[in-house]
Parts: structure tokens; C-alpha cells; sequence
């Protein structure tokens, strides 16, 4: 039987506020609220938001199609602290009291220190935020500290020896970064696994590049059956001991319905889809494409002073690799209604706060050969 790390914790699938369900430019809350409710009647409850997401809408949806419509009892969510919005440690608490009204809650079940990683750590210990967040549990505003993670499995280390304190650690796992050397999703598991920390997965599916697969990968999940390529990349991580939930952004009440079919009841990958799983990972990263995980920190926050649509073009070429298709009239549709990429004036602003650690600027220009 699976280890329950969290009572708080019903399942092991978590509903993702990240990639919500949009119509006419905005997002679809009324869909929203029909997705809450089939996850919740089917015994889910863990909710998963940030302020950065979907411009700052993410938190007021919530409120207004989970929080606002459902008892306090019926869900458990998370929250975060991301950098941008605090530059000292006296703005933390605003902050986290105007997240607490946007969520319409009096307290998060788990408040994450967000996407940690060199770029921002000094500042979070500059900032003493890890001290606030305790400081917002003794209080019961916070129920559980754990912190989000985009870096290299040492400096992961480094920080939980800094910090013992943290009650959870969340990472990006799924079996195509299994073995990255950028991502480091086992080396990372392992750290959480020596300190003892409980795992929530984020990116699963990799952005829905699990999903979007090559024709001869497809072939590969075809032959053993017609469950959803999404299923065999979430049963992959929810396998793992360690993994105390899953993450998956779902953009549709379909995504939805797809993941509840084998959460609901959780079995592993059995030996077969195992070595299905391994033959797809052999196949995608032979195409050597572009691990954009489309989360569109490039270019929210105006990180992209041209406003190239980067992730939007970075599929584009992954598409032309992955199925030799012509796409030329989409890449035509992206750059109508936002910059080329030749258009990159090398800023770097992007590159500051991609959590692969892409090298946009140079994948730009990759792009604009194919196309331009």
C-alpha cells in the first residue's frame, strides 16, 4: 500500500492552476468550475496555484470556482512565494495576506518558497523568508512549509542541509528528464528521498510533450492498448515511494475526465508499459528537440520586450522534427499576432528565468533559419 505522507492528502493527482481552460482570450471559468466539481465528486482535493500564473488570475479563479463554491473541508491547496513580488523581508507578509484574499481562505494547507534555484535563493535567505513562512505556520495561516525546485540535484542538497525545517519538496519529474543532465529529475528524487522529504511532481507530462508525440512513439502506446499517452507518463512518477502527489495542468474538463479514469484508482505501470515507456524515451530524445515545457515564464511579467510568442515557436520546430508536417502557416499565425523570431534583440530577460535553463536566444535563431 501506498506510504500516505499528508492526511490532507486524499489521492495522488493534483489539480494544477497553471494551464487553465481559456475561451475568447480568458479564462473559461465556467468549464473551470465544472472541472473542480467532477475532480472533487471523485474523491480529489488537492489544488495547486501561484500568483505568476495566467497573469495573476489563477488565484481569483480559484476563489471564485473552488473556494467560493466548496466547504473549507472539501479541498486542501497550495500556494507560493515567488520572487518578484517581495524584495525584502517586511513585504513577505502583505503579500502573502493579499495571496490569502485572492484565494478567498484564511490559511494554505502548503506554502511553497517558488522555483528555487541559484538565481534567487540568496535573495529568499537575504529576505528571511524561509523564517516567514515558519513564523505564518506557528500562526496557522500555513498548515506546511516546502519549497518549488529548478536546479541541479546538489544545490537541492545544499538547501535542505540549510534548511531541515522544509516539509516538502516539489520538482519536475516525468521519465524523459529521468536521466537529463539539466533537469536532473533522479538525482533530485534521490536528495529528496536522503533528506526524507516527501515529493510533489510538477510536469509530468512535460508541458503536454508526453502527449504530443512523434507517429513512430504513438505507435509504441497504440500497440499496447487505448489508454491516453498522458497515462503512462503520470503512472510513471506516481509509481515512485517518494511521490506524495502529481501535478497535471489540465486545460480541459476532457484532460480531466482522462486522468481521473486511472488516478481514481492508481495502479502501476506493469513490465510491459514499463518497456513501452523506455523504447518512447529512446525514440524522443533521439529527435533532439527543444525541452520547452510551455509554463511561458519567458514571456510573462514583459521578460520579452519584442513580444515573441518563444514557446509557441519552439513548438513549431519541435513539430516539423517530430512529424516532418508542414507548419509553416503556423509559425506564419504566431508571428502575426506577436514577433518573429529573428526578432530576439539578445536581451536575455527570457534566459533569467526559464526553468530549463534553455538557451532561448541561440534556439531563436534556429528557429528563424527553419522558417524565416
Amino acid at each position: 500500500m501506498a506510504q500516505v505522507f499528508f492526511p490532507e492528502m486524499k489521492k495522488k493527482l493534483a489539480f494544477g492552476a497553471m494551464r487553465l481552460p481559456m475561451a475568447n482570450g480568458a479564462i473559461d471559468t465556467k468549464q473551470v468550475c465544472d472541472m473542480v466539481d467532477a475532480f472533487i465528486e471523485n474523491g480529489f482535493n488537492y489544488f495547486d496555484t501561484a500568483h505568476g500564473y495566467h497573469d495573476g488570475l489563477s488565484e481569483t479563479t480559484l476563489r471564485e470556482c473552488l473556494t467560493s463554491r466548496h466547504d473549507r473541508s472539501e479541498y486542501t491547496l497550495t500556494n507560493k512565494l515567488t520572487e518578484p513580488y517581495f524584495n525584502s523581508k517586511e513585504e513577505i507578509r502583505p503579500f502573502f495576506e493579499k495571496q490569502l484574499e485572492w484565494c478567498g481562505v484564511d490559511y494554505f494547507d502548503f506554502y511553497l518558497m517558488h522555483a528555487q534555484g541559484r538565481g534567487n535563493y540568496d535573495k529568499f535567505q537575504r529576505c528571511e523568508a524561509y523564517e516567514v513562512a515558519q513564523e505564518l505556520k506557528k500562526e496557522g495561516k500555513v498548515k506546511h512549509v516546502g519549497l518549488s525546485f529548478h536546479d541541479s540535484a546538489d544545490f537541492l542538497d545544499k538547501i535542505l542541509t540549510d534548511h531541515p525545517e522544509v516539509e516538502v519538496v516539489q520538482i519536475q519529474f516525468n521519465y524523459l528528464d529521468y536521466e537529463d543532465d539539466k533537469v536532473q529529475s533522479r538525482k533530485c528524487y534521490e536528495v529528496c528521498k536522503k533528506h526524507n522529504k516527501p515529493i510533489l511532481v510538477m510536469e509530468p507530462v512535460k508541458g503536454g510533450s508526453l502527449v504530443n508525440l512523434s507517429d513512430e512513439a504513438r505507435k509504441v502506446y497504440d500497440e499496447l492498448g487505448d489508454m491516453s499517452y498522458a497515462s503512462y507518463a503520470i503512472r510513471f512518477v506516481a509509481g515512485f515511494d517518494q511521490v506524495a502527489m502529481v501535478l497535471s495542468g489540465m486545460s480541459s474538463i476532457e484532460q480531466m475526465n482522462d486522468n481521473i479514469s486511472y488516478m481514481k484508482d492508481l495502479k502501476p505501470l506493469s513490465e510491459k508499459e514499463m518497456e513501452a515507456v523506455q523504447k518512447v524515451t529512446r525514440i524522443t530524445k533521439g529527435l533532439d528537440l527543444i525541452p520547452c515545457t510551455n509554463c511561458h515564464y519567458c514571456i510573462e511579467e514583459n521578460h520579452c520586450p519584442m513580444d515573441i510568442r518563444i514557446p509557441d515557436l519552439f513548438s513549431c520546430l519541435n513539430d516539423k522534427a517530430s512529424f516532418g508536417h508542414n507548419i509553416e502557416a503556423k509559425y506564419a499565425e504566431y508571428t502575426t499576432t506577436g514577433g518573429k523570431a529573428s526578432d530576439c534583440v539578445k536581451c536575455g530577460m527570457c534566459e533569467a528565468v526559464c526553468p530549463q535553463h534553455l538557451p532561448i536566444r541561440d534556439l531563436l535563431e534556429k528557429v528563424a533559419a527553419e522558417f524565416e
